[in-house]
């Protein structure tokens, strides 16, 4: 149902009385109110009454006197909270983001962040962890939802994405729909368990993608809704660079390496449910599978991206289970909504507690692929801070894959553009200056270089195969030199499982803050 009518998409009666103009909804939020929002990787999120609070700090000179606590199951569109810290509206965010202005009121001490496994955030949310200050448990003063319908009991029928809604509705005091007019219905493409509290959690028994195990809508208390409004916007989306020389040829290596495991006997020849994260190369694998040999594919993952419309498109992809549908503005949301009637009865949309629930993709046996900022010569990775200390985004929901994936698979280009040296910045250094993903967490790394294979390799073992196979060419002598000193002097005195030479194993960071480049002319 497309452009359908407010009285369409409320069916529940006591509810669409609660319809009201969103300008009267702002009396509501009161300065440093917890808020559960929405939302996920920018889709299914909120935007009428953020927006109209902005509209409303920035008219009444408001900046720093109205702020609030955000918990959200990712980042949302840069039009809502990345405004909201423009205008100096955050004081807590929890657990991923993305924007500029939001980045920077994080580094900069402003905004106060915690990073959390997206799996453990939605849980953690529901023990009331995060609002554990509050009075009892822990509470969400109000939740703003987007849905795209409410059925005649009061159940909601959420939009692009499930995050941690489920949670949030939870220990909400109250409760605000944005019911989005401006986009079709997503009834019937959601599958939506409510988990319940240890020691009385439910199994999750998803034994295929295609699996579902709950309800189509998620029930609420109407007593909770104090407003309705409606919502004309268009999710904003994520939007990604094009494929590039290095990205198709990350995707050409995991291929080769996906028909070698075939051919060896150890992945069936439609390999098993993949996952793959958020970003450009990810975004790319996907596109050079919709090219490559495998077919009966399957994806549970936690963001569909574009080229995933492009994987069934090409006839390679059966079926789909995410978290969240992360296309972008233009053209993948139109082009979702233009064939919806090919596309929606491929994908159910899950909570993230399940999406990501450990316990479902290490019975599927999912293959995970993800992107880091850095690596290290013994496969720890990096994902969320440069230099150790600047925040990008988030963890997100890799650490929730890798740790638990049948195979897990990090791809970063060798090197990243630098504007004080022409190769760049190396991305596999001795050590990474902070550890998301241990190296008992991976077992196969790739750049446009190579693919290193580390499985049943000892560290030292480990480090070779990841400098011959990874490194930039101008960076692999420099690293081979650190690894031949570390191992020489770590195993001469006995302490060589994992060679480091610690007044040294930063000297490639250090001089890049210092020279402007990661190419030491000396480890002496």
């Amino acid at each position: 149902m497309f452009m359908s009518t407010l009285a369409e998409r409320v069916r529940c009666k006591d509810l669409l009385k609660k319809v009201v103009p969103v300008e009267e909804t702002l009396d509501y939020f009161k300065n440093g109110m917890n808020l559960g929002w929405s939302g996920f990787t920018p889709a299914g999120y909120p935007k009428a009454i953020p927006i109209a609070l902005a509209d409303h700090v920035e008219k009444n000179n408001l900046q720093g006197k109205l702020k609030f606590n955000l918990f959200i199951g990712a980042s949302v569109g840069v039009e809502t909270e990345n405004r909201w810290a423009s205008l100096d509206m955050i004081d807590r965010r929890w657990p991923y983001q993305t924007g500029k202005d939001i980045a920077k009121g994080i580094n900069t001490g402003k905004i106060r962040m915690g990073d959390r496994h997206l799996s453990m955030f939605a849980q953690d949310l529901a023990y009331g962890f995060y609002t554990k200050d509050e009075t009892g448990k822990g509470k969400i003063d109000i939740a703003i939802i987007e849905v795209s319908a409410v059925n005649e009991d009061g159940g909601l029928v959420l939009s692009a994405s499930c995050g941690v809604v489920p949670e949030i509705l939870q220990i909400a005091d109250k409760i605000i729909l944005e019911v989005n007019t401006g986009q079709p219905s997503f009834e019937g493409m959601h599958d939506i368990v409510v988990a319940q509290d240890p020691p009385h959690r439910q199994v999750f028994p998803i034994t295929e993608a295609s699996t579902r195990i709950g309800t189509t809508y998620l029930p609420c208390d109407p007593n909770k809704v104090i407003a309705v409004v409606e919502s004309k916007y268009r999710d904003k989306g994520r939007a990604f660079s094009d494929m590039d020389d290095t990205s198709e040829a990350i995707a050409a290596h995991i291929l080769d390496f996906f028909s070698a495991e075939v051919k060896a006997g150890r992945l069936p020849k439609n390999l098993l449910p993949l996952q793959s994260g958020v970003g450009s190369i990810a975004n790319a694998v996907v596109g050079g599978l919709a090219k490559g040999p495998f077919y009966n594919l399957s994806v549970y993952t936690e963001v569909l991206q574009d080229t995933m419309l492009d994987l069934f498109d090409s006839g390679r992809l059966d079926y789909a289970s995410s978290c969240s549908l992360s296309l972008s503005e233009t053209p993948g949301f139109p082009r979702f909504f233009d064939n919806m009637e090919k596309y929606a009865d491929k994908i159910v949309l899950r909570p993230l507690s399940i999406a990501n629930a450990p316990e479902p993709i290490r019975r599927l046996g999912c293959i995970a692929m993800n992107t880091p900022v850095e690596f290290d010569i013994y496969a720890h990775a990096n994902s969320t801070l440069v230099g150790g200390t600047r925040m990008i985004n988030g963890i997100g929901g890799s650490g929730d894959f890798l740790r638990n994936a049948f195979l897990s698979i990090m791809h970063s280009p060798s090197a990243r553009p630098s504007k004080t040296d022409p190769t760049g910045i190396t991305c596999v250094v001795p050590k990474v200056t902070h550890v998301d993903h241990t190296e008992h967490d991976l077992d196969v790394l790739v750049t446009e270089q190579g693919l290193a294979d580390l499985r049943g390799l000892c560290p030292r073992d480990r480090a070779q195969e990841i400098i011959d196979k990874c490194a930039h060419p101008d960076y692999k002598p420099i690293l081979q030199d650190y690894f031949d000193m570390a191992s020489r002097e770590c195993l001469a005195k006995g302490v060589g499982h994992e060679p480091q030479i610690l007044s040294k194993v930063y000297k490639m960071q250090q001089n890049l803050a210092d020279n402007g480049t990661m190419k030491v002319d000396s480890w002496d």
